[in-house]
């Protein structure tokens, strides 16, 4: 009598998961613990009060030194009291910036600045390859989100903690103002060279002109300036400044912000300066 194998056991697949969110879960976690630790471990080895940070006032900031991490995560609170202190002198808001300027600056600096929630791990790939290509940085990979308060709360040393925390203040802040006050802080706040902070003093001490005023040439020389704003300054070195200028009308057009005939166009356009470079 022949023997009837029982039928094999075929195992059932698991419905996908969503690995991407899940990861991103646990990174977050990840990030949260190691800057809450780095902070801490700050307070107790470093005790005593500090005075707060105050993004306004530019010399004094440059003369003292900046809150440990326990300080800027308990500022993270009270924002809004830290952006006030930036409104004190020269303050634009969003709705008197130029659209051609905000374009320029999100294409240069953070081209999904309107799609991710702090930091954009797309952005840093992408950025990397655009990078590579190029054989120079046309593009960053920090978000304008982390530059914000990269410059309002942390120090420049590069550490995996400070990394860490940047990113974790970054989706603190995404999840407690919009993407336009993000970004009128942020153009506030930036430095662009030749001792100008800010939007207003970078358009008045550059161009002799009120952010509304910039044309597109104009606009996209002052939003090249804070990848490296010592060097890329047309007083310090004009044809670098230029040349900055045409990566980010590249940049522009590439995005669909401008066409090839407005970027060609503002690349050949004169551009005077307030006074004589250095």
């Amino acid at each position: 009598m022949r023997q009837v194998k029982a039928p094999r056991r075929v195992k059932r697949k698991r419905p996908p998961i969503r690995r991407s969110k899940n990861r991103l879960i646990f990174f977050l976690l990840i990030v949260f613990a190691v800057g809450f630790w780095q902070g801490i471990s700050a307070r107790l080895s470093s005790p005593g009060e500090r005075p707060p940070l105050t993004a306004s006032a530019k010399s004094e900031a440059q003369t003292t030194k900046k809150p440990d991490a326990w300080d800027h995560w308990q500022l993270m609170f009270n924002i809004r009291d830290e952006i006030r202190k930036v409104k004190v002198n020269h303050y634009v808001t969003i709705d008197e910036v130029p659209l051609t300027l905000k374009q320029a600056m999100i294409a240069v600096e953070d081209g999904r600045f309107y799609s991710h929630h702090g930091f954009d791990w797309e952005g840093m790939l992408r950025a990397a390859f655009v990078n590579v290509q190029s054989g120079e940085i046309e593009e960053g990979a920090s978000t304008i989100t982390q530059q914000l308060v990269k410059n309002l709360f942390l120090s420049p040393e590069q550490t995996f903690s400070r990394k860490a925390e940047e990113i974790a203040l970054a989706v603190i802040m995404e999840n407690n103002f919009s993407k336009d006050e993000i970004l009128e802080l942020y153009l506030n706040t930036i430095y662009f060279g030749s001792n100008f902070y800010g939007i207003a003093e970078a358009s008045e001490g550059y161009f002799a002109k009120e952010p509304t005023e910039l044309n597109l040439a104009e606009a996209t020389m002052l939003a090249g300036l804070p990848n490296a704003p010592s060097l890329y300054s047309p007083y310090v070195d004009f044809m670098l400044a230029k040349k900055r200028q045409i990566i980010v009308l590249d940049a522009m057009e590439r995005r669909g912000y401008i066409t090839k005939k407005m970027a060609e166009d503002a690349k050949i356009q004169p551009i005077n300066l307030a006074r004589k470079r250095d």
